[in-house]
């Protein structure tokens, strides 16, 4: 009745995955070539959950 109450699980994702993107983005313009890497491997698996929880969603 009140759907419009519930949140979406997934926004908080979405924007946690673009705060790991732009981190590794800084990361990357450092220099710092192995902190990318691994930034970007977390980034990925908060898209992996954003997909399992709706996978019509594109980023």
């Amino acid at each position: 009745m009140f759907s419009f109450f519930k949140k979406d699980p997934t926004k908080k994702l979405n924007k946690l995955y673009d705060r790991k993107l732009e981190e590794a983005m800084l990361a990357q313009r450092n220099g710092n070539i192995r902190a990318y890497a691994m930034i970007t491997a977390e980034a990925e698996k908060i898209r992996e959950q954003i997909l399992e929880i709706d996978p019509s969603n594109k980023i």
